[in-house]
């Protein structure tokens, strides 16, 4: 790490230091926007001024970027995710309905890539206002692969996005500026709060962190134990083997008891929600939006407390 490079983030006058970290899980990462439009609402301020790192994976990732990169707030998030640009990012299937097989990825990504490309255009991560940082995969040297700001300024935010994001089915593996190849880091690391906690003790020596983690939705769906003994890899694709190798319980525990009092998680068993992280129909895409109001309602308060500085704007929804 060039530590010059994250002097310009480091503010003497706030010795706490708030991270926001995004969990990956397709459209299901509207729900956070949601919340935090919510949170917007009731402190007055951008998300972008609240917190002083942002950290994702996946889906969650692109939220971070939109933010850190370009100070969107949420009414500006919730445009990114519309559902004009949810089918521009989801075009071109090469699925083979009338069968199983799928022998290229589900989507061909040229969509998704014009969509980074109108919002991110050339910038690279070392424009970005604030420190940022993305969750991918190095396929070719099999390792975690974390792409950030202050460590490799020079990789467009466009590839970060389209790396972080390019979950294995859905998307080809991404070749970025440095020539790596990458898939999306929810494999290692749907849930990346411990990462965020890590690198913000980097970047911001001596400060207190406060870890702030958004989820994608629990997946509480059961699986015939006895049934699934007989199955293959058809059989487990059909019953969203991906979606399970991404939950990210563990993690959320982890971080709990090593962060303690300085980590706060906010997610819920999905419900309603389809599980499949590309279902964009009317109908899932209300249920994701409600998902992201239910948790204001459980959460908003313990946030703006847990926020300090912002408890006292509260607004009860």
């Amino acid at each position: 790490m060039d530590i010059r490079r994250f002097f310009k983030y480091l503010t003497p006058s706030k010795k706490t230091k708030l991270v926001l970290s995004f969990d990956g899980g397709g459209v299901r990462a509207i729900a956070a926007v949601v919340f935090l439009k919510q949170l917007e609402i009731a402190s007055g301020k951008k998300i972008f001024d609240i917190f002083d790192f942002f950290i994702g994976t996946s889906a969650g990732g692109i939220n971070a970027l939109n933010i850190a990169g370009l100070e969107a707030n949420c009414f500006e998030l919730e445009n990114f995710w519309s559902k004009e640009n949810l089918a521009k990012t989801m075009s071109k299937s090469f699925w083979d309905n009338a069968s199983f097989l799928q022998t290229k990825p589900k989507y061909d990504g040229k969509g998704k890539r014009e969509l980074l490309l109108k919002y991110f255009q050339d910038q690279s991560l070392g424009e970005a206002k604030k420190p940022v940082a993305v969750l991918a995969y190095d396929v070719e040297n099999r390792k975690p692969r974390l792409l950030s700001s202050y460590d490799s300024p020079g990789i467009k935010m466009v590839s970060a996005a389209s790396a972080t994001s390019a979950a294995p089915i859905y998307y080809s593996t991404q070749e970025i500026d440095d020539g790596s190849w990458l898939i999306d880091g929810g494999i290692v690391a749907n849930n990346p709060s411990l990462l965020g906690y890590s690198e913000a003790k980097k970047i911001f020596p001596g400060c207190e962190i406060k870890v702030f983690s958004i989820g994608t939705g629990i997946n509480r769906r059961k699986i015939n134990g006895y049934n699934s003994a007989k199955w293959g890899a058809l059989n487990w694709f059909r019953h969203d083997i991906l979606g399970i190798m991404l939950e990210s319980s563990m993690f959320d525990e982890i971080a709990s008891d090593l962060i303690g009092k300085n980590y706060l998680r906010v997610n819920s068993p999905t419900g309603l929600v389809n599980r499949r992280m590309d279902d964009t129909s009317d109908v899932n895409l209300e249920r994701i939006h409600l998902m992201g109001m239910e948790w204001w309602s459980e959460f908003g308060k313990e946030t703006t407390e847990f926020l300090e500085e912002f408890k006292h704007v509260f607004r009860a929804v």
